[in-house]
């Protein structure tokens, strides 16, 4: 099987990007845009992935870790002299190299791999991604001969007026012979109008050697879209999330409004999972069949059980058991786990927290740094005193216990199996299993005060 290799370019700054941030790790639906680029083209590569940094390299490399080689661009003179940054570790190996662009986030694993087919099939020295733009200003043009030859790609600056015209444009991203590729790069020069080494004269030089080039045209120029400012990140991401949303929609998936829900790559959606507008599902979220989702709930890296409906709510690195009811309004913070059938209503904060199985947290209330039992029903306004200042304690409400409304449980306390607590209470000891916990201070009443004090205000 013939050796196949990436180049992936990603050593520039990306200035138009106006961030402290470089280009390339921008994220699109929630990865960085070269790991995309990473994402599509190591299925169709079964040998050395090299990526060129040059701006940023340390964080480049923390970024994307061991998941391919790296090789250092110390000035940005151009994509040719990029690629030559790669010969030290694909010089002389036999095989086909593909050089992509770090910063084209959409181009889909299948569009490689019929390029590097395409490649293969016709035995061609090098192979150009194509496509036909409806505006190419800007784009390098594809020159080819009377008989459809590809004859050269000429840039836009260095183009003549006919070339302009051309529509056939270079996507920047290329099939090589390997070994042919760096022997080539070796007669290029940087006599053009933006005085750099580009990767396109390469073809030329092989054309002039006889060698057999040849394009592949993708027919969805959006694929191929390049990301160098602000805007062109946002297009990219409406045609990302549009493309996630049909997958999901064609596996099963009810989105109600595709245009206005938003679901990163890596999120994983059952059948008969129902998504309303608004919503937002981020990170590594696993949502069961016949969950329902929205409208306008942000989801981070949960998983979301069969049957349960999550509305109007935020839920954070936290499990969801099967059957639970979510909000509306409620807060799920880091770390909590709510079990089947439980249920967290309006305004309702959960945080740290373990909440039973058929437990109910209906209003108003926050639970942090507790575990509570199964059948537990804990009343409007009841708040886990859980911080001193300094430390964070435990609340333990045990199976089938009440807990009246109004209700500060101060951590460390443990409420006991089938015990009571009375509305207004502040708990500051250990609540016995079935005994009733009444502490508040006791009313009393002073009979015609407010009167009084009501004809002192009127004089």
């Amino acid at each position: 099987m013939t050796k196949r290799y990436a180049v992936v370019l990603a050593a520039g700054q990306g200035t138009r990007m106006k961030s402290k941030l470089l280009k390339v790790l921008h994220p699109v639906m929630g990865r960085p845009m070269v790991q995309h680029v990473l994402d599509q083209i190591k299925p169709v590569v079964n040998s050395e992935i090299v990526m060129v940094t040059g701006h940023g390299a340390n964080q480049v490399q923390s970024e994307i870790g061991d998941q391919c080689s790296f090789v250092i661009q110390e000035e940005q003179l151009g994509t040719g002299h990029a690629v030559i940054q790669a010969e030290a570790i694909l010089k002389n190996k036999e095989g086909t190299t593909v050089v992509v662009c770090g910063d084209t986030p959409l181009i889909r694993q299948e569009t490689y791999a019929k390029l590097i087919e395409h490649h293969e099939k016709i035995g061609a020295k090098a192979t150009i991604l194509t496509a036909h733009a409806p505006d190419p200003t800007g784009y390098g043009r594809i020159i080819r001969n009377a008989q459809g030859e590809v004859e050269r790609i000429v840039e836009h600056k260095d183009a003549t007026d006919d070339e302009k015209k051309v529509t056939e444009i270079n996507t920047g991203t290329f099939c090589f012979d390997n070994k042919l590729l760096f022997a080539a790069l070796k007669g290029i020069s940087n006599e053009n109008a933006q005085g750099e080494y580009y990767l396109t004269d390469v073809i030329e030089i092989l054309k002039k050697q006889s060698e057999t080039v040849t394009a592949y045209v993708t027919p969805d120029f959006d694929e191929t879209l390049g990301v160098n400012d602000r805007v062109m990140l946002a297009n990219a991401g409406a045609i990302l999330r549009r493309r996630i949303n049909e997958a999901h929609m064609r596996n099963g998936v009810t989105i109600i409004d595709p245009q206005n829900t938003y679901i990163e790559s890596g999120v994983i959606i059952e059948q008969d999972v129902v998504i309303q507008p608004g919503s937002i599902i981020k990170g590594n979220t696993i949502i069961k069949s016949e969950a329902e989702i929205g409208p306008n709930s942000e989801i981070i890296n949960c998983t979301i059980g069969e049957s349960t409906v999550v509305s109007h709510s935020v839920a954070k690195d936290s499990y969801i058991g099967a059957r639970v009811h979510i909000g509306p309004f409620a807060h799920i913070r880091p770390e909590a786990s709510i079990k089947d059938e439980a249920k967290i209503g309006n305004f309702v904060e959960v945080k740290k927290s373990t909440i039973g199985e058929k437990s109910k947290v209906s209003h108003l209330s926050y639970i942090g740094d507790a575990h509570v039992g199964s059948n537990v029903n804990v009343g409007c306004g009841t708040i886990t005193v859980n911080y001193d200042g300094k430390n964070k304690y435990l609340t333990t409400i045990e199976d089938d216990a009440f807990i009246g409304c109004n209700a500060n449980l101060i951590a460390p306390v443990t409420i006991g199996e089938g015990s009571i607590v009375a509305a207004g209470s502040t708990i500051t000891k250990n609540v016995p299993g079935d005994a009733l916990s009444i502490a508040r201070a006791r009313q009393t009443n002073k009979e015609g005060y407010a009167a009084r004090l009501n004809k002192h205000k009127k004089d």
